[in-house]
């Protein structure tokens, strides 16, 4: 059965009458979703329209120059239909090899119909690393289809309906986003029970969202992996290069790099054929392999050579973490102020607090009363609570402060966030801090609990340490290190005292705060340590 709808331009937010710069399809050819139709452009970006579902495209009511607002109809698609399954949203998970488990089940009616990707919040283009399903599989209720990864967590997407396998629309590598067709079932009616505890769900998925203009790639490529004929490619150049989504995708898809390509089309925008002369002409020895921008390789060894070895793959989360790590130590100018904070009063409150807190069944903990600093530290030097934007010509200050803390778990290091901290007194973040821990833990961590950090707190002292150089997690712009607190002599004026000392190593982006406002910040946030009761205050 088929069906003709309308291709419609979807939101632009506060952009209208944006010009068509590229028509990308013609009537009659076959496209998927979300590949791009036309590509518009705005004074800030360019981006392309996606197709809404897979099909042919019936015709195209606009040509270059016409100008386009949220709304417009620009032409006709003819696509295959069945009932559509919109999944319920996944609960994000660390990779633990267990099944992610979700309550809100979809009743369906029997028959034939596509499981599609759910809402994934911010993300868009996540990659498929896994696929659980093939032709001809039966699969229940939470069944796991396949499983996606971003850079802060893997998910899987589970079944809501039971059934056989049709057929499989998806492949590991390929990148998905919020309505992206993943399989066709044919479906069993549900139990009398299943139906009765579910909910109706619309027969149709809502129009896949238009992908942002710039998407950051899920997964940095190590240099050595670049063609040796290729320029390796620079990221902060690459962003700003003029060029469509759909460019900038074929461009990654080569490995070339868009700063050394030349544009040909208006205002020197860079199109298709630009890049494919840029390949063929770099392959045929035409022009020369631009060496400078790449950083210098490391030596490539055979260990097997000097004696036995045993080859370990990196955890996922070593892989997904590996490069955003690298690509602030390169990008961000780091900058470590090391201090020490007298925390003697705040541990003999804490220790008389704790039993009464154990008994509301909360563990409070020294973090607790570091993050609650923290809170008034990032409250007195707003620049810290801050980030850089994309062209650097200006600071965002956010007026929340929501704090990501390191929690070590068996999969590697994962940093949940308590969001609006700054509304809550010290036992309300002491008993987020246990349940989040316990989440991470166990691999049950939900997307949105990994996202939107201000500033991230990583602390060692359970373990020992003196001191050490945290890595900023960019955008954020500093990072603190909090290592083991140690009995050390402190002269009061007239003799020495044992006094409790906690070390902290305070890392920032340097083209935003300067040393004597690092030291200024480690010094408040010492002195708000060492007045334990100002952090015990209710909140107003």
């Amino acid at each position: 059965m088929t069906k003709t709808i309308d291709i419609v331009v979807p939101d632009l937010g506060d952009f209208e009458n944006v010009e068509v710069i590229e028509v990308l399809v013609s009537s009659g050819d076959t496209v998927e979703r979300e590949d791009g139709l036309v590509t518009i452009e705005t004074d800030k970006a360019s981006l392309d329209i996606p197709s809404p579902e897979n099909g042919v495209i019936e015709k195209l009511t606009i040509g270059v120059g016409d100008k386009v607002s949220t709304g417009d109809i620009i032409g006709q698609l003819t696509m295959e239909v069945g009932d559509t399954v919109v999944i319920a949203p996944a609960i994000a998970s660390v990779p633990t090899g267990d099944t992610t488990v979700l309550t809100d089940a979809v009743a369906k009616p029997a028959g034939k119909q596509t499981l599609v990707v759910p809402d994934l919040g911010d993300f868009a283009d996540v990659e498929v690393i896994e696929v659980h399903i093939k032709a001809g599989d039966t699969v229940d209720v939470e069944d796991s289809l396949v499983t996606l990864e971003t850079d802060k967590a893997a998910m899987d997407v589970p079944a809501i309906v039971a059934g056989t396998i049709d057929s499989v629309l998806i492949k590991v590598g390929d990148k998905v986003s919020e309505g992206s067709s993943l399989a066709i079932i044919d479906a069993v009616a549900p139990s009398t029970e299943q139906a009765a505890a579910a909910p109706a769900a619309p027969t149709e998925a809502a129009p896949a969202k238009t992908a942002p203009a710039e998407v950051a790639p899920t997964k940095a490529e190590p240099v050595r992996t670049a063609p040796a004929s290729l320029p390796a490619i620079d990221e902060a150049g690459f962003s700003k290069a003029h060029a469509s989504p759909s460019v900038r995708k074929l461009a990654r898809e080569l490995g070339v790099n868009l700063v050394q390509v030349k544009g040909s089309g208006i205002k020197s925008r860079i199109l298709h054929d630009d890049v494919k002369a840029f390949v063929k002409a770099i392959l045929t020895g035409q022009t020369a392999s631009p060496a400078g921008g790449a950083l210098p390789r490391t030596p490539v060894v055979d260990f097997a050579k000097f004696g036995e070895i045993d080859v370990q793959p990196l955890t996922r989360i070593q892989k997904i973490s590996g490069p955003r790590l690298q690509a602030s130590w390169i990008n961000l100018p780091h900058v470590t102020q090391h201090d020490l904070a007298d925390i003697t009063d705040l541990e003999a409150r804490r220790q008389q607090l704790k039993g009464p807190a154990r008994e509301r069944g909360i563990g409070l903990t020294p973090l607790a009363f570091i993050m609650k600093a923290c809170v008034a530290a990032l409250q007195e030097f707003p620049k810290v609570n801050s980030s850089l934007s994309d062209d650097g010509e200006s600071l965002v200050y956010k007026k929340y402060v929501h704090l990501g803390f390191a929690a070590d778990t068996e999969n590697g290091l994962m940093v949940p966030v308590i969001r609006d901290a700054d509304k809550k007194d010290v036992y309300e973040i002491a008993k987020e801090l246990g349940e989040l821990s316990a989440l991470a833990r166990e691999g049950k961590l939900k997307a949105d609990q990994l996202q939107g950090a201000c500033f991230t707190i990583s602390s060692l002292g359970g373990i020992g340490g003196t001191a050490f150089t945290p890595i900023v997690n960019a955008p954020e712009v500093a990072i603190l290190g909090v290592s083991r607190s140690s009995m050390q002599p402190v002269w009061s004026g007239s003799e020495f005292e044992p006094r409790l000392m906690l070390p902290l190593s305070f890392s920032y982006d340097h083209r935003v705060i300067d040393g004597a406002q690092a030291v200024r910040f480690t010094t408040f946030l010492g002195q708000k340590l060492a007045d334990v009761e100002s952090l015990l205050q209710a909140i107003p």
